[in-house]
């Protein structure tokens, strides 16, 4: 009889945990997140693959959306709650259209240090220097924010429009046709930069251009993208949002304080190759709860420029859009 009894305690037991563990398993939030595969995506594969997203119930289901302006569609229509990496240009452009769409909740910093866009030329062409550039064929990373950058570096050194040509390509396509000569140059981005330099196709003329030619300063701090959610996503649910940040919070830490940890998880979610992903420079994370005033005051100037340059149609606060939980 008390076997029995032990046997159905037993039974009990293990039918609740199996129970406990569906139901928890069941209740898992989804983000449904629009995600450019470029190693400024980092913090969403390190908490994906980690567990950060997990331990905070919440289940992601990515969507592969490749430049700003697929992320910006999928932000205003609500296909995406979040996309991992967003232009901050377009971002902002997006909240001139319908105000809060795009809600950054960190923002990625780039510059002479933390090295993300720049411009390389083929080898063999003979460039040392963005002067050198008169008269070469340029490919630029997609989207109007970046061929702006592009053209306002070349504008610093005295090239005007005309004395160059310069075509959007995707960024999948970069290597390949560096490699090919279709190209004399390029403003690319990592890990695209790494791999040619070790294929030897081409190499870096100058990397962190925006804050060397826009901000005045190579080491000041170019907020050029980041996370940005929703605020249909906040407002509707808030708890939810609030955990996705807390994940993405905890991979921002992992990967400013552990680089070369963080950079395995490059390898088979962008484009970087396995003999390069030890060399990707980093760039660096900043929640949108931790800015100085000195961070936003260059943020402003960015965005600025980009108002000055027609990119944006007006006068942007940059501040209305930072969401810090």
């Amino acid at each position: 009889m008390q076997s029995s009894r032990n046997w159905i305690i037993g039974a009990m037991a293990a039918l609740a945990a199996f129970l406990l563990s569906h139901n928890t398993a069941a209740a898992q939030d989804k983000v449904t997140v629009g995600v450019f595969p470029v190693s400024s995506t980092l913090p969403y594969f390190v908490a994906l693959e980690n567990g950060y997203f997990k331990e905070q119930n919440i289940a992601p289901e990515m969507v592969k959306l490749i430049g700003g302006p697929p992320n910006v569609a999928a932000m205003i229509t609500n296909q995406i709650d979040a996309s991992a990496v967003l232009v901050t240009i377009e971002g902002l452009n997006a909240d001139l259209k319908k105000p809060g769409v795009a809600m950054y909740i960190s923002l990625n910093s780039q510059n002479k240090t933390y090295q993300m866009e720049q411009f390389v030329a083929r080898t063999g062409y003979p460039a040392t220097s963005l002067k050198d550039l008169k008269g070469a064929k340029i490919m630029s990373a997609p989207g109007p924010a970046n061929v702006t950058m592009a053209k306002a570096a070349l504008a610093a050194v005295g090239l005007k429009e005309g004395d160059y040509t310069i075509d959007q390509l995707d960024m999948s396509q970069h290597v390949a046709v560096m490699k090919a000569g279709t190209y004399d140059a390029g403003y690319t981005l990592e890990p695209n930069a790494s791999t040619m330099r070790k294929l030897g196709v081409a190499t870096t003329l100058e990397a962190g251009v925006i804050a060397h030619y826009i901000l005045g300063d190579p080491n000041a701090n170019a907020f050029v993208g980041g996370c940005a959610l929703t605020s249909d996503f906040i407002q509707s649910r808030p708890d939810v949002a609030k955990r996705f940040a807390a994940a993405w919070a905890k991979a921002v830490n992992l990967i400013n304080n552990n680089p070369q940890e963080a950079r395995k998880h490059l390898l088979n979610n962008t484009f970087t190759p396995p003999d390069v992903v030890d060399t990707v420079p980093m760039i660096r994370y900043y929640m949108a709860g931790d800015l100085t005033a000195k961070d936003k005051a260059e943020f402003q100037k960015f965005i600025d420029f980009s108002v000055k340059t027609g990119t944006l149609p007006e006068n942007v606060d940059v501040t209305k859009y930072l969401k810090a939980f």
